[in-house]
């Protein structure tokens, strides 16, 4: 017979990761009968213990595999008090250059709602050039925008001249900022503090897509007139459908490396 998930939540993008599952072939349940699950699956980026979540460490069998995104700290020392093998499957790199395609779109429906100009013929600062860099700077340039990437890396520069935008090395920064009232960033380090945001145009806009704590100092912006967003978490909540089916994906190919089989041996 088919194995279980129990997926905890009920947002969007359990509920999608539970339709891939079950078009998959497995079995899917709610917390209430975790006791069932061969396998369990936790909602992203949980920077707190649910009422749901420890309801179900309580109730899951002993050694049954938990999967998570980004647990927070509470998480991860209360699976360790139940005892339970746990895995993290956003350290899986499919699912980070995946998650790009969604987090870039997101940024740009930012992008349209808090400007007042289009995309197109628009001069923009994108700092950093890994995953989310490049899908931003090329979904950008695809709509007629002009694109600088500001990156450490010689390798990262070199490759956004390839792909068509000017380059220039983070360390040019103070030159380049002026020039722009458009940055995104997605450094996860502090590259904008306040000394180079006063660099920056009167009632400029910065979106800053890095991880937290973010590479903004967002209380110098807001005393700046800089209009700083932190924008996380942008795939699920900019298209939480795609953002769950590929979380279930990305845990299918993890369960078939570790040689997990979709049904039971009995």
């Amino acid at each position: 017979m088919p194995k279980t998930f129990c997926v905890v939540g009920y947002d969007a993008r359990q509920r999608a990761a539970a339709q891939t599952l079950r078009v998959e072939g497995f079995r899917v349940v709610g917390p209430e009968d975790a006791a069932l699950a061969d396998y369990v699956l936790l909602p992203m980026s949980q920077e707190r213990v649910s009422d749901e979540v420890a309801r179900t460490l309580q109730a899951v069998r002993p050694g049954t595999l938990l999967l998570a995104g980004r647990p927070g700290a509470p998480v991860l020392r209360a699976v360790r008090e139940a005892n339970l093998p746990m895995v993290d499957y956003f350290q899986r790199p499919e699912l980070e250059c995946l998650n790009a395609v969604p987090t870039a779109e997101g940024c740009l429906a930012l992008l349209l709602q808090l400007r007042q100009r289009t995309i197109w013929e628009s001069d923009f600062l994108v700092l950093g050039y890994g995953r989310v860099g490049r899908a931003v700077a090329r979904r950008l340039e695809l709509l007629g925008g002009h694109v600088t990437v500001a990156a450490r890396s010689a390798e990262q520069r070199a490759n956004a001249r390839c792909a068509g935008h000017h380059a220039a090395p983070l360390t040019a920064l103070e030159t380049l900022l002026p020039a722009f009232d458009t940055v995104v960033n997605t450094i996860p380090a502090m590259v904008l503090p306040r000394d180079r945001l006063q660099k920056l145009p009167p009632e400029a806009l910065v979106i800053d897509l890095a991880s937290r704590p973010g590479g903004t100092d967002f209380t110098a912006a807001a005393e700046l007139g800089i209009r700083a967003e932190h924008a996380l978490a942008l795939p699920g909540k900019c298209a939480p459908r795609t953002a769950g089916t590929l979380i279930a994906q990305t845990v299918l190919a993890l369960l078939e490396e570790r040689g997990n089989q979709h049904e039971t041996d009995d």
